[in-house]
This record gives structure tokens, C-alpha cells and sequence, in this order.
């Protein structure tokens, strides 16, 4: 028996004209929350969509999503109303921005559409102030640090069963390093940090896209949501269309004055910026199956890993990283999960 779904229902019928609401699932996401349909009944009789979160509270504290929330929608950021919640319980009642991903919804021909707009969006996000409740967590050094272990952790000794010699060790050391100086170096906005297709609604009441999962925002480097976004590990676009995005984002974000960039160096942010994300995202994958039992995440490990080989090949403080990524993790990568798109032979 679901005992959270009937506390749920049961909190979301004392409302006026949810009484005899029926809660259908959504979704869930990669963390522990678990996202609800619910109609309420209008005076004219019409159903008015809503969205009901759940958030365990043992699990998953969700008062940083409503600080956070309430504070972006009120500044203009396309992000859902919250109308009612329940912290202690873990529940919210959530404007209902639709079903229409933006991964999904992605092709070639309006891929430069749907990623200036969420550029855009970007933007004003970056410009957001803290929430009044008080200020947003740095990306600090240890932050950074943390995430790029999850590399080391759970894909490479993990899943993957390598073990590590004293000079792989240090090898990932100096490349942990690196990443971690140049982030810090970064002019510093308002960071969404899961800032990607998976996060972003296309809605039928304008251009502007839906916003979710914003609740870990912090801040940190210019470069990181773009990274996010553009270096996307659902999905792939070609070099010359990302390097197209990104420029014009450059001159945005540019002209607002979050930063005073040239092209070259605002490309190297995003690389080596991209990298840190990457790593990072690829042991999340990793531990997702692992101890949260969701497999299918490990089919975007070859795509994650397929940007940092890429972008390690084009830096040559990284070579070393490099090579040993080709000559070691990715065979045992494409062995035990499947071919790095566009890479099937550079590992021979």
C-alpha cells in the first residue's frame, strides 16, 4: 500500500474544488520525488490541470524548492506557481506547465528555436538576486571536489571494477584540479544547475519555456548552465551548431555585464567547465544504477564520457587525462555498456 500517495490525496482534496479530485501519476525524476496530475472542478464546470509534488522529507527537503520557487516566479523567471504547500509533509501544489519535454520535443529544424529561447531564459536567470530568505549555497571548491569523485567512485572503481594505481590517482588529481581552478575563476551568477532538456517544458502559452528542478540552485560559474544545456547528456548536437548557441550566448550575457569575455576565453570555460559537469554527471549515472536500482541511466554514460574524450583532445594540459580515458575507461565503457557515439574506433 502507497501510504505517501494517500496522504497526498488525502492533503490535496481539503482544498476547495479538488474534493473529488483523482490523483494520476506523471512522472518521477532521478531523485526521490514523485510528481501528480490533479484537476480542479471550475464554477464552469471545466477541469483546470494541476500538478501535485511529492517530496519524503526524509528524503528529499523540498523548502528550498519553495524559497527558491516563489522568489524566481515573482522575478519573472518562467518557473510553475506554487500554490499551496506542506513542507513538513513534503507536498506541493504546483502550476501545470504540460507534458511536452523539450528533449522530446528537439529536431534539427527547431533546435535553434527552442535553444535561443532557453538561452534567453538563461539569462534572466543568471541575473536573478538571492531569494530573501537568504543567499544561495556557493560552488565552492569542496562542491566541485565532491562532484568529480562521484567520477572516480562510482563509474571508474564502481561499475566499471577498475582499480587504480597511484599514478591514475594522481593523474585524476591534477585533472581534478585543474577543472576545480578554472570553475573558481569564473565570474560569478545565479547557477540553476540542472539547466537541460529534461528540465525544460515547451508550452503552449508563448516561447518562453517551463523551468523545473531549480531547488539545488547555487552560485557559481557563467559557463555552467549553458554547459548544461548545449553539452546536453540526453541528447547530441553537432560542433559547429553548439559552438553557433554558444557564441550567441556569449554576446547576451556579455552585454548584460555578467562577464567581459572574448570568444576563446569564454570557449575554454565552457570546456573545461563542461568537463567538470561531465564527470560528475557521469557517476551520478553510475550510482543511479548502482544503489537507487535505475539502469536505464547507464545508456547516457557513453554520450558523457564521448564530451569529456572530446573535449580532453582539444586541451593539452589535459592529454594525459586523455589518453588514459581512450586506452583504459573506454573500452571497459563500450564492453560492459555499449559504443561512445562517433567513437566506435577510436578506443582500438
Amino acid at each position: 500500500m502507497d501510504n505517501r500517495l494517500q496522504m497526498l490525496t488525502a492533503w490535496v482534496k481539503q482544498f476547495p474544488g479538488f474534493e473529488n479530485a483523482e490523483v494520476r501519476p506523471v512522472s518521477g525524476d532521478a531523485s526521490f520525488r514523485r510528481y501528480f496530475r490533479v484537476c480542479k472542478t471550475a464554477a464552469n464546470s471545466s477541469n483546470v490541470p494541476f500538478i501535485v509534488m511529492d517530496s519524503p522529507p526524509e528524503q528529499e527537503d523540498c523548502r528550498p524548492f519553495i524559497s527558491i520557487g516563489r522568489h524566481w516566479h515573482q522575478a519573472g523567471i518562467t518557473v510553475p506557481k506554487i500554490f499551496e504547500a506542506d513542507p513538513v509533509s513534503g507536498f506541493l501544489l504546483l502550476e501545470d506547465f504540460g507534458d511536452q519535454l523539450m528533449l522530446g520535443q528537439l529536431n534539427p529544424g527547431n533546435a535553434s528555436t527552442l535553444y535561443q529561447s532557453a538561452l534567453e531564459e538563461l539569462v534572466l536567470i543568471q541575473q536573478v538576486s538571492a531569494p530573501p530568505d537568504g543567499p544561495l549555497p556557493v560552488y565552492d571548491a569542496a562542491l566541485l571536489n565532491r562532484e568529480m569523485a562521484l567520477f572516480r567512485d562510482w563509474l571508474l572503481e564502481g561499475y566499471l571494477g577498475l582499480k587504480l594505481d597511484n599514478i591514475e590517482k594522481s593523474m585524476l588529481d591534477t585533472t581534478f584540479a585543474l577543472l576545480r581552478e578554472s570553475a573558481l575563476a569564473q565570474p560569478k551568477v545565479t547557477v540553476h544547475r540542472d539547466y537541460h532538456s529534461r528540465n525544460l517544458l515547451v508550452r503552449q502559452q508563448g516561447r518562453r519555456p517551463g523551468v523545473i528542478d531549480f531547488q539545488d540552485a547555487v552560485t557559481g560559474p557563467v559557463t555552467y548552465d549553458a554547459v548544461s544545456l548545449l553539452k546536453d547528456c540526453y541528447i547530441q548536437w553537432p560542433e559547429e551548431r553548439i559552438c553557433e548557441w554558444l557564441e550567441a550566448f556569449r554576446k547576451q550575457t556579455l552585454e548584460t555585464g555578467l562577464h567581459r569575455a572574448d570568444s576563446d576565453t569564454f570557449r575554454q570555460w565552457f570546456e573545461l567547465m563542461g568537463m567538470q559537469r561531465h564527470l560528475k554527471a557521469a557517476g551520478i549515472f553510475a550510482r543511479l544504477a548502482m544503489r537507487d536500482g535505475k539502469p536505464l541511466y547507464l545508456e547516457d554514460i557513453p554520450r558523457t564520457v564521448g564530451y569529456l574524450l572530446n573535449a580532453s583532445k582539444r586541451l593539452p594540459a589535459l592529454i594525459h587525462f586523455h589518453d588514459w580515458l581512450r586506452a583504459v575507461a573506454v573500452p571497459r565503457i563500450e564492453h560492459l555498456i555499449g559504443p561512445l557515439p562517433g567513437q566506435e574506433n577510436q578506443a582500438l
